[in-house]
């Protein structure tokens, strides 16, 4: 076959093109630090990336729904450190009201103080997180206890709640739920009835009836009708929480790792290899050079030549 100028100057263009365009998808993995810039340079690669990116979202969630769980499970656990704080102060006050020695005028500021401590146990049975209140189940729009509408600003357990029991339940790995509240309901309404036969012990001046109250300092945390077993429920409730802080705890570590792993296979799959991509930027710099000197000597070549 007969080879042309023509020939050999259109193939000197078509490879140098080539090498243009080699030189041109390094220049730009290095610039850009990824291996592609569309997805038509490598759609499988672009695809898998496509499903890391929707794993990684999936996690970001996942880790803000168990930092929610955590603010709702250590709010929960130290609220009922306070009630057993209060419970116990109840306790030391009682004793001293069961003396049949008190005075009317001691007996009266005894009652005085558990009214001020039963309120502040009901603002606990209120306590928000993020503007849902934990106690009342999974009616978290409203307060475990309302103001009874007497003017006096006496408060009363909300007949309105339904299903103390309900579980506010939050996705913490995919198809994984975790109950995030406490069934602090009957707590919180022990309390107050026992607080409130309390108060009407000390009116009528009953030693037995405030003794009744405190219980046999043992306490069965299934009858909430006195402070042990109030206190002892309260423990139950503790421990139960302690559980859910470890499964939380390992909730979050696992999703950690997983971040940790799939965003080493992203980068695997997407991120240029600096290294390589230098090499090779070098490498194609010095045959493209080769190939525009080799050109230009093969162009020079004219009939001309030969005759000198």
């Amino acid at each position: 076959m007969r080879v042309t100028q023509s020939m050999l100057s259109t193939n000197m263009l078509r490879n140098l093109n080539t090498s243009y365009s080699k030189l041109g998808k390094l220049q730009n993995q290095i610039d850009s630090g990824m291996k592609f810039t569309r997805a038509s340079e490598d759609p499988v690669a672009a695809i898998k990336g496509m499903g890391y990116r929707t794993d990684l979202g999936k996690i970001e969630q996942f880790q803000r729904n168990i930092g929610e769980a955590h603010t709702w499970v250590d709010t929960t656990d130290a609220t009922y450190g306070e009630v057993g704080d209060a419970i116990n102060r109840l306790r030391e006050i009682l004793v001293q009201a069961a003396n049949d020695t008190n005075t009317a005028d001691e007996r009266d500021k005894i009652k005085t103080e558990l009214e001020q401590i039963r309120e502040q146990i009901r603002d606990m049975g209120n306590t928000q997180v993020a503007g849902k209140y934990i106690f009342t189940g999974t009616n978290t729009q409203k307060p475990l206890f309302v103001d009874d509408g007497s003017g006096t600003g006496a408060r009363v357990l909300n007949p309105n709640i339904v299903d103390g029991e309900g579980k506010v339940n939050m996705e913490v790995f995919e198809g994984v739920t975790f109950n995030v509240n406490s069934h602090g309901m009957p707590i919180f309404k022990g309390i107050d009835d026992t607080l409130g036969r309390a108060i009407t012990a000390l009116e009528s001046g009953d030693a037995d009836q405030i003794s009744a109250v405190l219980g046999d300092g043992i306490g069965d945390p299934s009858n909430l009708t006195d402070l042990s077993s109030i206190h002892s429920s309260i423990l139950v409730a503790r421990a139960e929480l302690g559980a859910k802080q470890q499964r939380v705890d390992m909730m979050d570590n696992r999703l950690s790792l997983l971040n940790i792993n799939i965003t080493k296979q992203k980068s695997l799959n997407e991120d240029t290899d600096y290294a390589k991509a230098i090499s090779d930027m070098t490498i194609a710099e010095s045959i493209h050079s080769a190939g525009l000197s080799i050109g230009a000597k093969v162009i020079q070549q004219t009939l001309v030549d030969f005759i000198r």
